[in-house]
């Protein structure tokens, strides 16, 4: 049976049509300005619709097609290889935790929450990465050091806890291991909550460019954040020094410096706009419930 349409639910309607297109307004400038030259942003700013649309930006940014693809390839080896072991870590971490009569719970709990009050500092933590696990310059560098996460820990933990004890007494009656319970009846169970760490997780990795700056030296290994960021800086410095040389104004005439940033946006945002559809059904339930309960 069709609904009638009120006059108060067409407004309904049109006032969320508006703050649709008011949210999507900000990222159609980016698209726009994207393709824009820079005596035009300069002259008009950022629109929409460019008069003079051109693909210099992208041609520029995408100029040395092997490095970009190259840093697209590290960066999605990174970001699945370490979303994976994310969850894995950080969801046997929450289960442990979320074990009300295991000796030591509230030891671990408490060391877990430490971590997200203090740090040891830079310093240490460099030394620890190079001079104790051999990070230096390998694919792992930009892996293990974001594997675990207190707040993941935590989100897991407090949706693990609120899962009935009788799910774990009936495995435990058959004979199943911690690991099994773990890996067949939790994890199918805290699939909200999944989605979000793998959401995070995901987001985190992706952008991710300080791991790279600090402990990367190898261009072949480079993530695509790192790469876009020299670029970025490299074109910043040329600004700098364009007011000391006429050559190097003449140079930065035919560089579109905004639109490579509005570029850079378009393309690393990318594969994130497509991934959040997916665990957006799941995500809204696992943050509340994984932050609420326990």
């Amino acid at each position: 049976m069709k609904e009638k349409l009120t006059v108060g639910r067409i407004l309904v309607h049109v006032f969320v049509i508006v703050f649709a297109f008011i949210c999507l307004y900000p990222f159609l400038m980016v698209i726009g300005g994207s393709f824009m030259t820079q005596s035009e942003v300069t002259l008009e700013g950022f629109k929409v619709f460019p008069k003079n649309p051109t693909l210099a930006s992208y041609k520029m940014l995408l100029g040395n097609g092997n490095l970009i693809l190259n840093g697209y390839k590290i960066t999605l080896f990174v970001t699945t290889v370490g979303t994976f072991l994310a969850v894995v870590v950080n969801g046997m971490m929450g289960y442990v935790l979320s074990r009300r009569h295991m000796a030591g719970r509230r030891i671990l709990n408490l060391y877990v929450l430490l971590t997200m009050l203090f740090s040891g500092g830079m310093v240490p933590w460099y030394m620890i990465c190079t001079k104790y696990l051999h990070l230096q310059n390998t694919i792992w560098a930009l892996i293990i050091p974001s594997i675990v996460g207190a707040w993941n820990i935590y989100l897991i933990r407090n949706y693990f806890s609120g899962i009935p004890e009788e799910l774990w007494e009936s495995g435990k009656l058959d004979g199943a291991s911690e690991f099994t319970i773990f890996s067949r009846i939790y994890l199918p169970l805290g699939k909200p909550v999944i989605a979000t760490v793998v959401l995070f997780a995901a987001l985190g990795y992706w952008n991710d460019w300080w791991l790279g700056l600090m402990l990367i030296d190898r261009t072949e290994l480079q993530p695509l954040q790192m790469l876009l960021r020299t670029m970025m800086s490299n074109i910043q410095f040329l600004q700098t020094m364009s007011q000391q040389s006429a050559e190097v104004q003449q140079l930065l005439a035919s560089v579109p410096g905004d639109g490579v940033k509005m570029a850079m946006v378009i393309v690393t945002t990318g594969p994130i706009i497509l991934l959040y559809p997916i665990v957006q059904k799941y995500f809204m339930k696992g943050i509340m419930v994984g932050a609420v309960k326990g």
